[in-house]
């Protein structure tokens, strides 16, 4: 009788278990409120549910919303409701994913007694580089490197932690091929053929958590993918997106918090809606200008430095303004404005710098190595900065827009400037394209290396057309961006020295350019007639930096050409082959020779 008893007792007790057991694997936030005695928030909830659901999860995280610690919960569930699982958990840099058994190790264990009764603690590790944690129900989470050196490992749930920052083909070659094998309880009481059935009711898991990036980037398209998947019959995908508005309603961070990082000094608008407002940065609408086209192209490392800033990181760096290269042409253009954007948000002026260097083909690439934007500044302050930068770079020709309030900077450039601080005289410059902006110089023996704009519907859209084919031909190459700019800086010792302010100086080429394309992709177009499109800004934004720089490649296509046809003749007279058309300007086109450094 006792024995039966004792059978009796056994049974409703695994009978319980089972219960119990498939209860909370359907309900896996009861179970972490219950056993990790935690309170969820609705979200959390959410998440964890469908990370035990699906088998591919993509969480889209601002920045402070606890997406770790998140993880953190899901993993020891997902340990102790189902023995024998192999969790791997990578990132792009080891100590972010050892975050997550840190999560477990200093928060999770400390509030559940049942957690600390799991976990093996002998053969358990949370630091180093074979950190580990054991059940002792058989299943374990395991942090790997991201890298060839993880090959061997095997999962049933793979977690990529910050996985925008791992590159795809470690992750299609090296991480997804974890995820090989099955998990396979012992079912004592099952037939084999039962306990096939049963292996193949679970399935694998991957996981995404990151930030919001570049829509260029693989994780862009992945979201894509995962998205089509969520809303088609199949119920194995889910992706969500959590802004900081979210995490503030929640209580999660704090309103200060999010004005302290709005008020810092290396506050980046782009880098917030990203980081924190979970948008990808380049998804556009039927823009002009394609962000894909110009993304690719931005492959220049390092920018070029006025010499007042990049002496700051010591005499050897790459920084510095170099010689010039044989062949190579560089040119300065600038955007006018006088008035602050405290008033008006579409007046900035804009400065960029394109080297262009001769290629094996005959022709030129243009590298856009520096950019400058500045707002408020009188005429004569914008014409000595410009004068100033045009001898620094060792510029061969000045780009700038001659129209309106640009042609009183123009006329200062014209004439001798005097720096009021140094007593430096600059001489005058002359017009090379525009014989009614050249009679306006006071020195008639000026250099003819200025190109005055004058734009007319027909040259913008002449700019437009032509930067574009720039980009896709991949012969506009732009800075990269500014999170890998940094990266590049802060592999330089001196820079670590330096102040915040300083280090802002240091990383706004990088960040100018990444305004620049957030201009271009944000322009809306229409049809112009005979051929023309017309690009005007939206409500509150911005395109001096696009008009910079369209100016500046179009004179520098017009350059290339000349440079093209003097190769080709041979003896001639090469001023009267050069021959360069101005922008229409009041009913016609007016015809002038080049001069300069190469007439």
């Amino acid at each position: 009788m006792k024995k039966r008893k004792a059978l009796s007792n056994d049974s409703a007790l695994m009978r319980g278990v089972g219960e119990w057991t498939a209860y909370y694997r359907n309900n896996i936030d009861k179970f972490a409120e219950d056993y990790l005695h935690i309170r969820l928030k609705l979200f959390q909830r959410i998440v964890l549910v469908m990370m035990n659901i699906c088998s591919t999860v993509v969480m889209i995280a601002c920045r402070g919303i606890g997406k770790s610690f998140l993880s953190a919960v899901f993993c020891v569930c997902r340990c102790i409701l189902y023995p024998g699982t192999k969790i791997c958990i990578a990132s792009g840099t080891r100590g972010q994913a050892i975050n997550v058994l840190e999560k477990i190790d200093l928060e999770l264990k400390q509030r559940s007694p049942e957690l600390r009764g799991e976990i093996n603690d002998k053969d358990s590790k949370t630091n180093g580089t074979n950190a580990i944690l054991v059940f002792k129900n058989g299943s374990y989470i395991k942090v790997v490197t991201a890298s060839d050196s993880a090959r061997g490992n095997r999962a049933n749930v793979l977690i990529l932690d910050e996985a925008r920052m791992i590159k795809k083909d470690v992750i299609d070659t090296i991480l997804k091929n974890f995820l090989t094998q099955k998990r396979k309880p012992a079912y004592s009481k099952l037939t084999e053929e039962q306990r096939e059935a049963e292996y193949n009711k679970e399935i694998n898991k991957t996981i995404y958590l990151t930030s919001a990036y570049w829509s260029d980037s693989w994780i862009f398209q992945k979201c894509l993918d995962v998205f089509k998947g969520m809303m088609s019959d199949c119920e194995r995908f889910f992706i969500c997106g959590f802004p900081y508005q979210l995490a503030l309603k929640e209580g999660v961070i704090t309103r200060e918090s999010i004005e302290e990082d709005m008020n810092d000094a290396n506050f980046s608008e782009i880098r917030q809606s990203m980081e924190m407002g979970a948008r990808f940065f380049g998804v556009g609408d039927d823009s002009f200008f394609d962000y894909g086209e110009i993304a690719k192209n931005r492959h220049i490392k390092y920018a070029m430095l006025p010499q007042e800033l990049s002496a700051k990181l010591g005499g050897n760096n790459p920084f510095k303004i170099p010689p010039k290269q044989p062949g190579e042409i560089r040119i300065l253009s600038a955007d006018i404005a006088l008035m602050s954007s405290k008033k008006n948000k579409n007046d900035a002026s804009a400065l960029f710098l394109n080297c262009m260097m001769p290629t094996k083909s005959g022709r030129y690439s243009h590298n856009i190595t520096y950019s400058e934007s500045f707002e408020g500044a009188r005429t004569e302050e914008q014409g000595l900065k410009i004068r100033k930068r045009f001898d620094e770079f060792d510029c061969d020709y000045l780009v700038i827009d001659a129209q309106g309030v640009g042609s009183g900077v123009y006329d200062c450039i014209s004439n001798d400037i005097v720096d009021p601080e140094t007593g430096e005289i600059y001489p005058a410059l002359s017009c090379c394209n525009n014989p009614e902006m050249a009679a306006r110089c006071v020195n008639p023996n000026a250099p003819k290396v200025i190109w005055a704009i004058k734009a007319s519907a027909q040259f913008n859209s002449d700019c437009a057309f032509r930067m574009r084919d720039g980009f896709k031909s991949g012969r506009l190459r732009l800075l990269v961006s500014e999170y890998d700019g940094e990266e590049l800086l802060n592999e330089i010792k001196a820079y670590g020295n330096l102040n915040p302010m300083e280090r802002v100086q240091f990383q706004l080429p990088y960040i100018n350019t990444t305004l620049l394309i957030d201009e271009m992709v944000k322009l809306k177009h229409e049809d112009a007639g005979g051929g023309k499109v017309r690009l005007y800004e939206r409500v509150n934004m911005r395109k001096d930096r696009y008009s910079s720089l369209s100016y500046n490649y179009f004179v520098a296509t017009q350059i290339e050409n000349s440079e093209a046809r003097r190769k080709v003749a041979s003896g001639g007279d090469i001023v009267s082959m050069c021959v360069i058309k101005p922008p229409m300007s009041g009913g016609g086109r007016a015809v002038s020779k080049r001069h300069g450094r190469f007439g």
